[in-house]
Formats: structure tokens, C-alpha cells, sequence
């Protein structure tokens, strides 16, 4: 009986670590993020809040079922940079001044959520992949596919999906 046990115990254990592995990968905010929920986050400058989500938004990270749906004024997307809108799980940068790209907040490693958008790559905090702003490509593994793009539209100094 001792080994069995023993088994039990292991396969509890085992378990236990499993699931605690998992929340660290999960699409809920679960990313260890210091923004709070609807606060798009940014690299390195404070920004006003999104625009709240809708209830149809789907796991894939597809904003189709917001679209039309207001994100933000242009300069409220750094230079060089982005900011990522959790609720809406796309990310919007800036690659060059005046140019603006959306793609997936989801990372195609894991499914996580990315964290933040620093020194010209979308950062994801579960294994370390990052992609380029300026295409979605994988600048860093272990994401082997690039972030899906995303559809905006700017019109003046309004980005809304879609």
C-alpha cells in the first residue's frame, strides 16, 4: 500500500502544480499585469481609459463584435510604441509617426495575454515570446506565428475597431 500511497500523493501533487501552471496562462487577466481591467496599458506613458468592452467579444481575440466601438485618440498611442487594450484583447502601435497597426493581444505561443509593448516589440510575460509592432512578426521565441492583425480605422485623431 505504500506505494500506492505514494502514487496518490503524486499524481495530487502533480495536479496541483498543473493547474497552478495554468491560471499563469489563462485569457482572464491572469498575466501578473499591474493595469487594471478596461486601462489600456502602454510603454512608459500614462493613458485615459478604453472604451468599455462588449459582452460578444470572442476568445480569439477578434474584435469584430465591437466594431465601430471608439479605442482611442491618436496620441494616446506612443511613438514607436503601443498600448495594449485588455478588454478588447487587441494591441494598437505606432511603428513610425502616423502610422498606426492593430494586431491580437493573445500570444500564438500560449494564449496569453502580452503585458506590455517596450523597446519596439509586444511582450508576452508567460515564456518570454515578442513580436514586432510594425507587423506582428515573432522577433523572439518560443511563438512560432505571428500575432494575427487586427482591423482599425483612424479617421482625424479617433481609432475605433473595425
Amino acid at each position: 500500500m505504500t506505494e500506492g500511497s505514494t502514487r496518490r500523493t503524486m499524481l495530487a501533487t502533480g495536479t496541483a502544480a498543473l493547474a497552478a501552471t495554468c491560471v499563469g496562462c489563462g485569457n482572464n487577466n491572469g498575466n501578473g499585469s499591474s493595469s487594471s481591467t478596461g486601462t489600456p496599458t502602454s510603454s512608459g506613458t500614462p493613458t485615459a481609459s478604453a472604451a468599455s468592452p462588449t459582452a460578444g467579444s470572442s476568445a480569439s481575440g477578434s474584435a469584430s463584435a465591437a466594431a465601430g466601438s471608439a479605442l482611442a485618440q491618436t496620441s494616446e498611442i506612443p511613438e514607436g510604441g503601443g498600448t495594449i487594450f485588455k478588454d478588447q484583447k487587441i494591441v494598437v502601435t505606432q511603428p513610425a509617426k502616423g502610422e498606426f497597426k492593430a494586431f491580437s493581444a493573445i500570444c500564438t505561443h500560449m494564449g496569453c495575454t502580452v503585458a506590455k509593448v517596450a523597446d519596439g516589440t509586444i511582450d508576452c510575460p508567460c515564456h518570454g515570446s515578442k513580436f514586432h509592432i510594425a507587423d506582428g512578426s515573432v522577433a523572439h521565441g518560443p511563438a512560432t506565428r505571428p500575432l494575427p492583425a487586427e482591423s482599425i480605422t483612424v479617421n482625424g485623431n479617433s481609432i475605433t475597431l473595425g
